[in-house]
C-alpha cells in the first residue's frame, strides 16, 4: 500500500518560534552593539547595502520557476496592494502626526518612512510568513514607480516642501540595490537549470531558501547596530516618534486584516498583504531624502526611527501569520484524511467487483 505523504510548500522555511527567536537575538544584538561598541557598529552599518542586495537576490533566486504574471491571484493582490499603500495608508499617516507630532520636521521624516512601501526585505518576511513572493515579486516594480513619482507630491501637499528630480536621485541606488541583484539571480537560476539535475537544484534552492532568515538577522543587527544611537540623542522627541509608527503599524494591521477577510482572501495572499502593507522602504527613502531634503538631520533622524519598529513588528507579523499557516495545514490533513480513507476504500471495492 502506497502511504500519501505532505510536502510542505516551503521546505527549509524554519518554524515561526525559532524565527521569531532568530529575530528578537539579531534585534538585541545589534542595539546592545550599537550602544556599547559604537567602533564596531559603524562598520555593521557599512554592510547594510551588501545585505540588502544578497537578500533580494536570494529570494530572486528561490522564486519559482513559471513566470511572475501567469499567476491568476497577482491582478487581486496587486490592486488590493496598492490602494492600501497608496490611498488608505496616507490619510492613516497624515491624520496621526497632524494630531501627534508638533515638530515639522520629525512630522515630515514620519510622513516620508510611512508613504514608501518596502521594495526589498518585504519578500523576506513575506517568504516566512507563508506569502506569495511571487506575487510580491510582481508588487515591487508598480510600488517602486509610485513612490518615486509620488515622493515630490507628498512632501508638497503634506509638508510645504518642493522637490525635483526624485527618480533620477534614487537612480543610483535603485540599480545597486534593486536591479543588479535580481539579474544576476535570475541568471544564476537559469544557469542552474542548464547544468544540474533536477534534485540537486532543488538542494541548492532550499539552502538558499533555509539562509533568508539567517540574512535578514544579519541585515537587522546591522541597522539596529548603526541607528540605535540617534534615538538616544533626544529620547522624548524620538519617543513621541516612536509612539506614532507604532500606532501607526497597528491601524495598517488591523485594516489590512479586514480587507483580506472581507475580500476572503487565501493565506498567501493574506500574507503578502499584510507584510507590503507594514514593511516600509526606510533605507531608499533615507537616500533619498539625503540628497533632496539636506542639512534636516531630524527628518532623516525620524526615517531611521521607524525602522526601530519596523523590524519587531514584522517579527510579531511573521510568527503570526506562520503560525495561523501551520495551524490551517494541520486542521486541513486532519479533516481531509477521512475522506481520502473513504476514497482509497471506493477505489478497492469498485477495482474488486470490476475484476
Amino acid at each position: 500500500m502506497r502511504v500519501l505523504s505532505s510536502v510542505p510548500e516551503h521546505r527549509a522555511s524554519p518554524r515561526p518560534l525559532a524565527a521569531t527567536g532568530l529575530f528578537l537575538a539579531a534585534i538585541i544584538a545589534g542595539g546592545a552593539t550599537g550602544t556599547w561598541w559604537p567602533g564596531i557598529a559603524d562598520r555593521l552599518g557599512g554592510a547594510v547595502d551588501h545585505l540588502v542586495m544578497l537578500l533580494v537576490a536570494v529570494i530572486f533566486f528561490t522564486l519559482p520557476s513559471g513566470g511572475l504574471l501567469d499567476r491568476r491571484r497577482v491582478p487581486r493582490i496587486a490592486f488590493l496592494a496598492v490602494a492600501m499603500n497608496f490611498l488608505l495608508i496616507p490619510v492613516v499617516a497624515f491624520a496621526l502626526t497632524s494630531v501627534l507630532i508638533p515638530d515639522d520636521a520629525l512630522r515630515v521624516g514620519i510622513l516620508i518612512y510611512c508613504l514608501a512601501p518596502c521594495t526589498d526585505w518585504f519578500l523576506g518576511f513575506t517568504r516566512m510568513a507563508g506569502g506569495d513572493t511571487a506575487a510580491g515579486s510582481a508588487l515591487i516594480p508598480v510600488q517602486l514607480v509610485l513612490q518615486l513619482a509620488l515622493y515630490p507630491v507628498w512632501l508638497g501637499v503634506f509638508a510645504g516642501h518642493q522637490v525635483v528630480n526624485t527618480v533620477s536621485a534614487a537612480g543610483p541606488a535603485l540599480i545597486i540595490w534593486f536591479v543588479m541583484p535580481a539579474v544576476l539571480a535570475v541568471a544564476l537560476r537559469g544557469a542552474l537549470r542548464l547544468v544540474a539535475p533536477r534534485s540537486t537544484r532543488g538542494r541548492v534552492i532550499d539552502a538558499a531558501d533555509g539562509a533568508v532568515p539567517v540574512i535578514l538577522a544579519a541585515l537587522i543587527v546591522c541597522l539596529f547596530a548603526a541607528n540605535v544611537g540617534t534615538i538616544l540623542s533626544d529620547p522624548s522627541a524620538f519617543g513621541r516618534v516612536l509612539l506614532v509608527v507604532f500606532l501607526f503599524f497597528i491601524v495598517v494591521y488591523v485594516v489590512s486584516e479586514a480587507i483580506a477577510r472581507g475580500f476572503g482572501l487565501s493565506h498567501p495572499e493574506h500574507a503578502l498583504l499584510t507584510m507590503t502593507t507594514s514593511a516600509r522602504n526606510a533605507p531608499l527613502m533615507l537616500a533619498v531624502t539625503t540628497i533632496a531634503l539636506p542639512d534636516h538631520p531630524a527628518i532623516a533622524a525620524a526615517i531611521v526611527i521607524g525602522m526601530m519598529v519596523e523590524f519587531p513588528h514584522l517579527t510579531a507579523l511573521t510568527h503570526l501569520l506562520a503560525t495561523h499557516r501551520h495551524r490551517g495545514h494541520a486542521h486541513g490533513a486532519v479533516a481531509t484524511r477521512p475522506g481520502r480513507c473513504r476514497d482509497r476504500r471506493q477505489r478497492s471495492i469498485t477495482g474488486a467487483v470490476s475484476g
